[in-house]
């Protein structure tokens, strides 16, 4: 009997170790923190060894195959032994790809996947086909093939899935955009971060569909670096395409083979110029799909925001407050503040992955009446934004930034939380933080 070894207990990390289980492997999960209570009743009730609180080296370094989970960089001290013994690494997806024969649509990206992935899965739920969702979103992909019987899933897919994938294929791959992101990882190298976001396209064939933005000046630059044999579908707000989706006269026009799909962009559900983008993409795909026409219109016209991103909470005493809480890149905040029409005080700060602040600066000046640091260390947004905003406070915590930000708004303006950081040095996570501010909006 194989012995899988699984690092990492979060939702990936178990839901592999379930479905290894299920296969019929010698199995055991090994995790350097501790495993919450949730997974580690699903650990015992499929009978699978684990450890918490440490790496038994003896334990681990005996596996035919390691499961990685995500948030596990390489550099690791125990990924290093791993490599060094030649063990085998491999991601959830896979994994559980080795054991799927149900048809793929695979979205990654710097911004917009989560929105897309759920679009797409959305329109797929309103044709009435049998769908699954999962990757970086809702429930571990390893974990529904063990357990459910889905003819397609719907995959958001970040570039720790796609480093250690191998053999595992998309039949359609979306890339939204990239954007300089997560590059502590990836050695401070761009070319590392989008080389790993490129991945989602390996073993296509000319029968799978790529999906990209022709108006993203770094996929396209990297285009050209790739090989696959996929029908390449283009998506932009700046021409018209023979195949793909464009804007022409206040429409969003789809073209797939021989058949048309257009709508009004005041339709859409999500206003934005980036989610015309992400509506863009998933109508692509639903065309790929064979979805009719009017379902995907009244699908995109009825979609609900995704929580933690541009997510409406409470209007109080005409000052609307939204939770951005998912923008951790410069990137996704940008964007935030590029649709906002009131005067923002803006909630930022938490973990800075190498962040530059320049590309804000014009907007910040523009649309920001007051900065909020929610952060241990705020130092670089004062730096950046000193001079450029109003006023700049501190605070380090959730509540703290809600009441503050309470007392600056008046009526008419908005207050955001559109961080540009990651979350850990105050929050579990971004669903943590946005959740947090949330409670705080509804208490005020």
């Amino acid at each position: 009997m194989s012995r899988i070894v699984v690092l990492g207990g979060g939702e990936s990390g178990v839901g592999s170790a379930v479905l290894a289980k299920a296969k019929g492997y010698d199995v055991f999960l090994s995790d350097m923190g501790k495993i919450s209570e949730e997974y580690a009743s699903v650990l015992q009730e499929w009978d699978i060894p684990y450890e918490q609180g440490r790496h038994s080296e003896d334990l681990i370094l005996n596996a035919d195959e390691i499961i990685k989970s995500p948030g596990i960089p390489s550099t690791a001290p125990m990924v290093r032994k791993i490599a060094e013994k030649g063990i085998g690494i491999i991601s959830e997806i896979e994994f559980a790809g080795r054991y799927d024969s149900a048809r793929k649509i695979c979205i990654t990206g710097s911004n917009g996947k989560t929105t897309t992935t759920s679009l797409i899965y959305h329109l797929l739920k309103e044709a009435g086909m049998n769908v699954g969702l999962g990757g970086n979103i809702g429930k571990s992909y390893a974990y529904q093939v063990a357990t459910e019987n889905f003819d397609i899933y719907v995959l958001e897919l970040s570039s720790f899935q796609l480093d250690n994938v191998y053999d595992f294929k998309a039949d359609i791959a979306i890339i939204t955009n990239i954007t300089p992101d997560h590059l502590d990882r990836y050695d401070h190298k761009m070319d590392n971060y989008v080389r790993s976001k490129f991945r989602i396209t390996r073993n296509m064939s000319s029968d799978d569909c790529f999906i990209f933005c022709s108006d993203d000046e770094i996929t396209i630059r990297h285009l050209d670096q790739i090989i696959t044999k996929a029908q390449k579908l283009p998506f932009t707000q700046k021409k018209e395409v023979e195949q793909g989706a464009f804007v022409k006269d206040d429409k969003m026009i789809v073209r797939y083979k021989e058949q048309e799909c257009d709508m009004y962009l005041q339709e859409l559900a999500l206003g934005g110029k980036h989610n015309v983008y992400n509506s863009m993409a998933a109508a692509i795909a639903a065309k790929v799909m064979d979805i009719d026409n009017n379902v995907i219109r009244n699908g995109l016209a009825t979609f609900q925001a995704v929580e933690h991103r541009l997510e409406k909470v409470l209007s109080i005493k005409d000052v609307l407050y939204i939770n951005d809480s998912k923008a951790t890149n410069v990137d996704a905040a940008w964007y935030a503040l590029e649709c906002q029409t009131r005067p923002v005080v803006w909630i930022v700060g938490g973990t800075d992955k190498g962040n530059d602040y320049a590309s804000l600066i014009p907007l910040a000046k523009e649309k920001v009446k007051a900065m909020i640091c929610m952060g241990l260390d705020n130092h670089k947004f004062h730096e950046s934004f000193e001079g450029v905003v109003p006023e700049i406070h501190d605070v380090t915590s959730a509540e703290a930034a809600v009441q503050l930000a309470n007392k600056l708004a008046v009526s008419g303006d908005c207050v955001l939380l559109s961080p540009c950081c990651a979350s850990f040095d105050l929050f579990k996570n971004y669903e943590d933080r946005g959740r947090q501010f949330k409670e705080a909006v509804r208490n005020l």
